[in-house]
This record gives structure tokens, C-alpha cells and sequence, in this order.
């Protein structure tokens, strides 16, 4: 009896308290970041405790309720965690001008230019690939 009341007790206070459920979000996270760094896994921790979070769901080891107020709360709250760049924007007010779409303009520019010279050249290099497999199968 007193070892099925443990978890029942548990579930409880994962289904009714947002900072249990913060906790269980962290401890994931956590957890990702220790398998990544026994591992080596080229990902990042945050990712693979993410992925850890939806095996235990898909396992039905994890009920959706144990997450959904904490996941809630950060995704409401989450312009807290954006404040230094909205006072960063109040302190230079010419950003939000002409400046500033100059600065967005030269940033998407670039952007789009590294993404094309990017798409190009792994384009290049599969047409090599591909080419040198041809001229070793005609060569065999």
C-alpha cells in the first residue's frame, strides 16, 4: 500500500504544480546534457532531453498533464527572457528608423547570400561526387 501511495503522490503534485512540472522540464534538459556529454553525441543537450521527454510520452511512461502547465507558463512568460534586447532597442531609438532598417536590410542580404554560396557549393560537391562514382563504375 505504501508503495503504491509514493507515486500516486507524485503524479499528484506533477499534475498540480506548475514548479514540479518547471523541474521535471529541467531535469530532461539536464538529462540531455549528461547523455551528450558521456556520449559525444554532436547535438545539443537541450535537443536530446526534448527527445528524451517525447520517448516518455510516446511510452505513455509520462502524461501530457505532467508537463503542460510548467510548458505553458515558460511559453507565456517567454518575452522575459527577450528584455535585454527590448531595452536595447528603447536605449538606441535610431534602430527603429531608417537605421535600422539599413541594419535589417544588411542582415537579411547576408543572410540570403551565405544560404545561396552554401546551397551552391553543396550542390558542386554532390555533382563531383556523383560524377567521380560514374567515371570509377565505367572505368570497373
Amino acid at each position: 500500500m505504501m508503495q503504491r501511495s509514493i507515486p500516486l503522490q507524485l503524479r499528484r503534485l506533477l499534475r498540480r504544480s506548475r514548479l514540479a512540472q518547471l523541474a521535471l522540464v529541467v531535469a530532461f534538459w539536464l538529462a540531455g546534457e549528461e547523455l551528450v556529454r558521456i556520449t559525444g553525441l554532436p547535438l545539443p543537450g537541450s535537443i536530446i532531453g526534448m527527445a528524451l521527454a517525447l520517448l516518455a510520452l510516446g511510452a505513455r511512461g509520462l502524461h501530457i498533464g505532467s508537463l503542460k502547465r510548467g510548458a505553458n507558463w515558460l511559453l507565456a512568460e517567454m518575452l522575459l527572457f527577450f528584455v535585454p534586447a527590448v531595452l536595447a532597442l528603447l536605449d538606441h531609438s535610431e534602430l527603429l528608423g531608417l537605421m535600422g532598417l539599413k541594419i535589417l536590410t544588411v542582415i537579411v542580404l547576408s543572410t540570403v547570400a551565405v544560404m545561396s554560396v552554401t546551397a551552391l557549393t553543396v550542390d558542386l560537391c554532390y555533382r563531383w561526387i556523383a560524377r567521380d562514382e560514374l567515371a570509377a563504375n565505367t572505368l570497373a
